[in-house]
């Protein structure tokens, strides 16, 4: 191809990228793969050509914006959480929005239920379950089942159960979320009968504050859960530009990192109800403080905090890579 016939045909894309520099790290990503490929075949047929140092300051530029400013660093394990992982629960805040929504409305509709059919919360928790609580209740501990099993034994079973529970509805993703969204369902279904009960047993507020001390990184751990499976199916249903394969791949990688990073908290919402939920008589002010800090740590790290790292210009980039703003 004629020198002249190589410009006219890529010119108006080099200038594009010149003058409209791109945020997304997909397109960025692009780009400098694109750019490459031209700087290879220039260097190959016009190694002395102006346009050949043209294009190669192109391909700087993009390279410097995606990792001139990241400081390489042994702490990898530091940078995940305090970037790579805010930036990407950032990238599907609205996902998370809508588990939220999905989940609170479940909630209300089974406690409205509840409310109008009272055999609705023995059919949802169980005749047993319902029976031993009423016989706990008029024995005045009506929390008592947190105090039936050994502390150890019981922050393990928990522990195993609760990431069990995040683990599939992680997994039920693949049946194009249908699975996640029913299991999702189900356990709002529980949590608003089992609030109710308690509600109309008049230990609606003592319910809170024994209860929601392992509850709030629960529930809030288990609507993640949820959002990371519709994460990993966003790839499939909505694909973009990308191969449907490809977007797959990508969002089935995003959402394992969210769910995975879920593990700790359940650990941590385990050693709750197994060593500190039992301990029913403790002062209000020691349920108010655990209670406030675990849905201080939830609003804060996947709320607040992402939004803060957005606004200041800090970006995922292609890989993993953390895109700092130019200072």
């Amino acid at each position: 191809m004629r020198e002249s016939t190589f410009i006219k045909k890529n010119l108006q894309r080099w200038k594009r990228y010149q003058e409209q520099p791109a945020e997304d790290p997909d397109e960025l990503a692009e780009r400098f793969t694109s750019l490459l490929d031209d700087l290879a075949y220039a260097k190959t047929f016009y190694s002395f050509s102006k346009i050949t140092a043209y294009i190669n300051s192109l391909a700087a530029g993009i390279y410097h914006t995606i990792y001139g400013n990241r400081k390489e660093q042994d702490g990898r394990f530091r940078n995940f959480f305090v970037y790579e992982l805010p930036l990407l629960f950032r990238r599907y805040h609205r996902l998370f929005l809508f588990s939220f929504l999905f989940f609170l409305l479940f909630c209300v509709i089974s406690a409205f239920s509840a409310a109008h059919d009272e055999t609705f919360v023995r059919g949802v928790l169980g005749d047993e379950y319902v029976g031993m609580t009423e016989q706990n209740i008029n024995n005045g501990d009506p929390f008592g089942v947190y105090k039936q099993e050994n502390e150890l034994v019981m922050f393990l079973r928990i522990a195993e159960r609760n990431i069990t529970v995040a683990m599939l509805t992680f997994v039920s993703g693949l049946t194009l979320g249908v699975g996640t969204l029913w299991l999702m369902m189900k356990n709002a279904v529980m949590l608003g009968a089992f609030q109710y009960y308690f509600f109309s047993k008049g230990l609606g507020l003592k319910s809170i504050l024994v209860i929601w001390i392992h509850g709030t990184l629960e529930i809030s751990a288990i609507v993640i859960a949820g959002c990371a499976g519709l994460v990993m199916v966003s790839g499939l249903i909505f694909p973009g530009t990308r191969k449907r394969l490809d977007a797959l791949k990508n969002t089935a990688r995003d959402g394992v990192k969210i769910v995975v990073t879920l593990i700790p908290i359940f650990i941590v919402a385990a050693f709750l109800e197994g060593f500190v939920t039992r301990h029913t008589a403790m002062p209000v002010w020691t349920s108010v403080s655990i209670l406030s800090l675990s849905l201080l740590f939830i609003v804060s790290y996947f709320i607040v905090y992402p939004i803060y790292l957005h606004r200041k210009g800090y970006k995922l980039g292609p890989k993993a890579t953390i895109i700092k703003p130019v200072k």
